[in-house]
């Protein structure tokens, strides 16, 4: 089933869909720091480096799914909230846009749950009215990851439409029994990691596992505010985008409470603390360690990871697209002729 994917980042949305069944034939991303690690874990897809500010509907190729995340940091919590306001914000109604011009028979768009704070909810309102408009049953959601085998505390929000002549409504998965914990996914790479040189550049091949490796320097008062470990029988806090704010390993205690807004490493432990490496970061998002991060500055290791939607919680949307679609044969003439390109 084939599929383009916009805003694509390092991949995590299209390597669930792939899992499920789906190929990306066509990506587009404009950071120049994620193109070498796209385009070497995506080998047979065609990545466009443009703006897709600047990319012509006629140069983009007839899919079946549109899939992507819209640049997410202007709607985001710990940002200035400027929402639809924000250049960054706008780049979502050029995945609508696309969606409209190409006419795929699904679309799946993900984004932070900042995006729900009530000074948003006009913005978000007239997203949710594009889609519609758009000729699509639109389901709308806001997901924990953690429920989703991922071992990781993650609230994004989720837009899944369906064409509307496919007479179908997208109906989200329920939550896994089995939750994935911390001392699931990188208890083995406890005793491996390796600290950047000067802080943040690369040890390029002098890892053990690619990508394990993590930034070292200090911590800022925002950092200390509050306590930064989990502990290996818990879901990892959010993974984010930069690396300064990576969590700390389980192997450390937590963080003692020193009066309100501050915290402090326990003392004769302070050399436990570290952060997680881009790998571990990897791992908690469920990439598998055979998808490599290319990156000379650990910075953009981190934002690579960070901005990713988690390939398992993407497999498991995917899978249950991917089902739906299968039982459109029988309806019509022209939806079985889709089906036979689809399979």
């Amino acid at each position: 089933m084939n599929l383009i994917s916009l805003f694509s980042g390092a991949g995590g949305l299209d390597l669930g869909f792939k899992k499920a069944g789906f190929q990306t034939i066509w990506a587009n991303e404009y950071d120049k720091e994620i193109w070498e690690t796209f385009e070497n874990n995506f080998t047979n897809t065609i990545l466009d480096r443009r703006s897709i500010v600047k990319v012509p509907s006629n140069e983009i190729p007839e899919t079946l799914g549109l899939i992507g995340g819209p640049p997410c940091q202007s709607w985001s919590e710990a940002g200035k909230s400027r929402g639809i306001e924000d250049d960054r914000g706008q780049l979502f109604f050029e995945f609508i846009r696309v969606l409209r011009e190409k006419k795929p028979l699904f679309f799946l768009a993900e984004n932070v749950s900042g995006m729900l704070a009530s000074r948003h909810s006009e913005a978000l309102e007239n997203i949710k009215k594009h889609f519609t408009d758009s000729g699509y049953t639109l389901s709308f959601k806001l997901l924990n990851a953690h429920d989703y085998n991922v071992p990781q505390d993650r609230k994004r929000i989720f837009f899944v439409g369906y064409r509307n002549d496919l007479n179908m409504e997208f109906e989200f998965p329920d939550a896994v029994d089995e939750k994935l914990f911390l001392e699931d996914v990188i208890d083995d790479l406890k005793d491996s990691a390796l600290a950047a040189k000067n802080k943040t550049y690369s040890n390029d091949d002098a890892c053990q596992l690619f990508n394990h490796e993590y930034m070292t320097g200090g911590f800022s008062s925002m950092f200390m505010s509050r306590n930064r470990v989990r502990g290996w029988d818990e879901p990892s806090f959010t993974i984010q985008a930069g690396g300064r704010h990576a969590p700390l390993h389980p192997q450390a205690p937590k963080m003692e409470l020193v009066e309100k807004d501050k915290r402090k490493f326990v003392e004769g432990s302070e050399e436990l603390y570290r952060r997680l490496s881009i790998r571990e970061c990897a791992r908690i998002q469920t990439f598998p360690d055979e998808h490599k991060f290319y990156y000379k500055n650990l910075t953009a290791g981190y934002k690579m990871v960070g901005n990713a939607v988690p390939p398992n919680l993407a497999y498991i949307l995917a899978q249950k697209i991917y089902e739906d679609l299968k039982l459109l044969a029988p309806f019509s003439l022209k939806n079985h002729r889709i089906i036979e390109k689809l399979l």
